[in-house]
């Protein structure tokens, strides 16, 4: 759980942090939701800490999409919850699939995860039938922190509801849909955009946080859109890629883009947008695998003295979800690295390959050409990797300053007062640095990509539309 208070102009005047614990067994993972209220007021007490309370304007959350969990009328929690990568509801996403398939398909994502929030909310009700009598109601994870700060339950924001079936582009739910799941309509929170005012601080909460009473509480959005909020990623054309464990990528257009294969979906933005996106497989969390106890530096090192030749495709896990979708994918080395440095900057090119493709994807798919974009993610604080990327896309690349989803929640929060989300980002998000792409060693870079293209559909992983279009953008 993190914490940030931030002023007008982006500084931030307060930061705190509190941990939290999970349980995971094989395809479970679960929290125990009471402990999400004790750290947010832990760590926001400590942000407070040097600030006069009545000082905030107001505040928004931002949670894990896909996080759920059941409550009773009251809002006390009726189950555990179930995390954003619980992947248990394996026939119920089937079931979903088949019941909702018109649905998803207008949406743009064509079907549902066993990690997304609707199979969960099924295998709930399934496997608890005594808790019909208790008159349960679907919670995400941000729906029960904000309950908490105004002191009843509350709407859930259109974001977090999207991956629970919300109808993003009707704003409402399908019942026609949840009538066949046997989900009765009683079960769902109504809907509101983010940034709606939610009601104020109670006094308890205030004792609990150090956040004035009163002071008014803002529907949030989902994690990765928080991030792209704070990363000042809010004009039609701009980009964000968010280099973690995985590689995300979010967008803004003025228009919904639907992708055929179902490896982009788009959410809702503040202004009336849609923020298109999509989240890889592969990513940084293949290093600690690959590297566990190496000195990161000193390989980055000796990694740039090797010249560009062999990559690596470092799934975590088999299969692929984005830029495309292929179950069987696995990972893959092309070439043969000489030595562990060359098998460092083989996975660093091998990730920059595939964020090329994201953005040729998209491009296929009738997204608006990039404009402005944005690198954050831990991956940033490696410069190699940084100016890599760079070069590949041939792109100017911006580096915020800060980038955590608590600052875009500022950002939402400052809206609260009627300003557009465009104009409280320029004026709260802070650039870094700029990256200029090198020419110089472009060519090769984009022959090692051609070699990649070719190996993906070898494999039959990649179509050869999306393959096609890659190689002509070349």
């Amino acid at each position: 759980m993190r914490a940030l208070v931030v002023d007008d102009d982006g500084t931030v005047a307060g930061a705190g942090s509190a941990p939290l614990t999970s349980t995971r067994s094989f395809s479970h993972h679960e929290q125990d939701p009471e402990q999400w209220w004790t750290a947010v007021a832990d760590a926001t007490r400590t942000a407070m800490s040097g600030v006069r309370a009545g000082s905030v304007a107001a505040l928004a959350v931002a949670a894990t999409s896909g996080t759920i969990l059941l409550v009773d009328r009251a809002g006390r929690p009726c189950t555990a919850a179930l995390m954003y990568d619980d992947a248990r509801a394996v026939e119920q996403a089937r079931i979903v699939d088949d019941v909702g398939a018109p649905v998803w398909w207008a949406l743009g994502y064509t079907h549902m995860q066993p990690t997304w929030a609707l199979p969960k909310l099924l295998w709930l009700l399934q496997t608890n039938p005594a808790l019909a009598d208790r008159a349960p109601r679907l919670c995400h994870q941000a729906d029960l922190i904000t309950a908490r700060f105004v002191g009843h339950p509350v709407p859930t924001d259109a974001g977090n509801a999207l991956k629970s079936g919300y109808h993003v582009g009707e704003d409402r739910w399908p019942h026609e849909v949840f009538t066949r799941l046997g989900i009765p309509p009683s079960l769902l929170p109504p809907v509101v955009r983010p940034g709606t005012v939610l009601g104020r601080v109670s006094v308890e909460a205030a004792a609990a946080t150090g956040v004035g009473a009163g002071t008014p509480v803002v529907a949030g959005m989902t994690d990765g859109c928080a991030a792209q909020l704070g990363a000042g990623c809010l004009e039609t054309g701009s980009w964000n890629s968010v280099l973690g464990t995985t590689l995300v990528l979010k967008g803004v257009s003025d228009d919904l883009i639907t992708d055929p294969a179902g490896a982009l979906y788009s959410h809702r933005g503040p202004d009336g947008t849609w923020l298109p996106g999509g989240a890889s497989n592969c990513g940084a969390g293949a290093i600690p695998v690959w590297f566990g106890g190496a000195d990161l530096g000193e390989l980055t090192g000796r990694a740039a003295d090797v010249p560009i030749g062999p990559l690596a495709y470092p799934l975590l896990a088999r299969g692929e979800r984005f830029p495309f979708r292929a179950a069987a994918a696995e990972t893959f080395v092309l070439g043969t690295p000489a030595d562990d440095a060359g098998m460092f900057a083989a996975l660093l090119l091998g990730v920059a390959c595939l964020e090329r493709l994201c953005y040729d994807r998209i491009h296929l798919l009738g997204a608006p050409s990039i404009e402005n974009l944005t690198f954050t993610g831990g991956a940033t604080r490696n410069e190699y990797w940084t100016q890599l990327r760079a070069d590949l896309l041939g792109r100017h690349i911006q580096i915020p300053e800060q980038s955590e989803p608590a600052l875009g929640m500022a950002i939402l929060a400052a809206t609260s007062g009627g300003r557009c989300a465009k104009d409280v980002a320029a004026a709260m998000v802070r650039t870094r640095t700029v990256v200029a792409p090198n020419s110089t060693r472009g060519s090769v870079l984009r022959e090692r990509y051609a070699d990649f293209l070719q190996a993906l559909t070898t494999r039959g992983w990649l179509d050869s539309a999306t393959a096609d279009h890659a190689r002509a953008r070349l």
